[in-house]
């Protein structure tokens, strides 16, 4: 099948290639030139494990193509994908200025009959505002149908996820176009996946509560953390325990700096500004946008209580994403804690294995080191903000030696209390 995929940020990039790599015939399209002649050179413009071996071969294969040229992307396909940007505009409202303008350009170039795929995460009711769009720009005689298909795609796992779906969720009142979306996923094996065949105004709600479930789990465990540490208990013990319960399940019960990254924060305030636009409020919704705001504030209350002051202290910060094995620092704890850090008179040296590049667009005024034990020399404290593997392996007798002071504040739990002891660190923890 023939597959048109508009939007090349991990999302876009994720589907067209998994699609291209089952079988499919995509060009993925993008207004951005620059990028465009970064994917057609085999390179993926994103730190996403996998990705660019898979680009690499499904363009030498001639199945994945990249164009900046919109109208004969659509023109040649049967099936559009929107995974466009719809980022967090003023109050929580959400910018749907990208996929709208995409459906005013697929408008003007529909000929024959197109399914239009919504992967990006829009509010609810946008399939039904893009319909009307679409039928006010398109011909007369123009033939389509939107269905809602929202991604379930981690940051770092991505491509995992698009090839072991625990569900799909597919919205739409067209036959014909659940029997094409069905056939989009036949080859890659995907039917016998859990499938929700439901109304795209439901699809559409499906996505954003499960992202603030997801975001609720952090929070409460990021107070249950604060709860141990006033009581004396232990978080991890209690993660543990509540992983063991089937009902409520392992995932998203890690304490840390709170949760970050292009989706959860953004549809979380989505999902609360949604509610009150249709007079009601989501109000766990608001207290889970407040708990994570006031955890990246108990961090560097914590880090200044350790240390008496910030002003003219070195501070190293391993980890800058918001989640390993990505480059994004969207919303990233480490970049709001930061920004904290430095208004106190810190200064910082900084190391994450993989998005230097893009904190330093962020926050040039912090030091940026190619390995951590550099990141480390001079400092008065060492803190740990996103669970890297590689700061996992540390040489934690190497980082003792080259700080001026030994205090460590490991926010992500990834270390061993009584081991930091025994090496003589000064230990912090989360909730323990």
């Amino acid at each position: 099948m023939r597959i048109c995929v508009i939007g090349t940020g991990c999302v876009g990039l994720v589907v067209g290639s998994c699609l291209a790599d089952g079988g499919h015939d995509v060009i993925c399209v993008d207004k951005d030139k620059t990028r465009i002649d970064v994917l057609q050179s085999g390179r993926a413009p994103i730190h996403e494990p996998g990705l660019a071996d898979m680009i690499t071969r499904n363009l030498a294969s001639n199945r994945l193509q990249f164009t900046t040229a919109l109208p004969d992307a659509v023109a040649s396909s049967s099936i559009i994908f929107l995974a466009v940007g719809t980022p967090e505009g003023d109050g929580g409202v959400t910018d749907l200025s990208q996929i709208m303008t995409a459906a005013r350009d697929i408008a003007a170039c529909v000929d024959g009959y197109k399914v239009i795929a919504i992967r990006s995460t829009v509010p609810i009711g946008t399939a039904k505002a893009l319909t009307h769009t679409i039928r006010q720009f398109a011909p007369a005689d123009a033939s389509f149908d939107i269905v809602s298909n929202p991604e379930f795609l981690s940051a770092g796992s991505a491509i995992d996820n698009f090839r072991n779906p625990q569900r799909l969720v597919i919205g739409t009142s067209s036959p014909r176009a659940l029997a094409m979306i069905q056939e989009v996923y036949r080859p890659l094996d995907l039917l016998d996946r859990p499938m929700v065949i439901t109304t795209n105004e439901t699809a559409e709600t499906i996505k954003y509560t499960a992202n603030t479930m997801l975001a609720l789990k952090i929070s409460f465990m990021n107070e249950t953390a604060n709860l141990c540490e006033a009581v004396g208990a232990d978080v991890r013990d209690v993660a543990l325990a509540l992983g063991l319960d089937r009902r409520l399940g392992a995932g998203f019960l890690q304490p840390g700096p709170g949760f970050g990254g292009s989706c959860l924060p953004k549809d979380v305030a989505s999902l609360s500004q949604q509610a009150l636009e249709h007079g009601c409020r989501f109000q766990l919704a608001e207290t889970v946008i407040e708990v994570n705001s006031r955890q990246r504030r108990v961090v560097v209350d914590k880090t200044r209580k350790a240390l008496g002051t910030l002003a003219d202290k070195t501070i190293t910060l391993l980890g800058l994403s918001f989640k390993p094995d990505t480059n994004d620092v969207r919303q990233s704890p480490a970049m709001h804690i930061a920004k904290a850090l430095l208004s106190e008179g810190a200064s910082i040296n900084a190391y994450d294995p993989a998005a230097n590049v893009e904190a330093r667009k962020v926050i040039p005024e912090m030091h940026y080191f190619d390995d951590p034990y550099s990141a480390c020399d001079g400092s008065d404290m060492v803190m740990v903000l996103t669970e890297w593997r590689q700061l996992r392996d540390l040489d934690l007798a190497e980082v003792k030696r080259r700080v001026r002071c030994p205090n460590m504040y490991d926010a992500r739990n990834i270390f061993s209390r009584q081991r930091m002891q025994e090496l003589g660190f000064s230990y912090l923890g989360t909730g323990c």
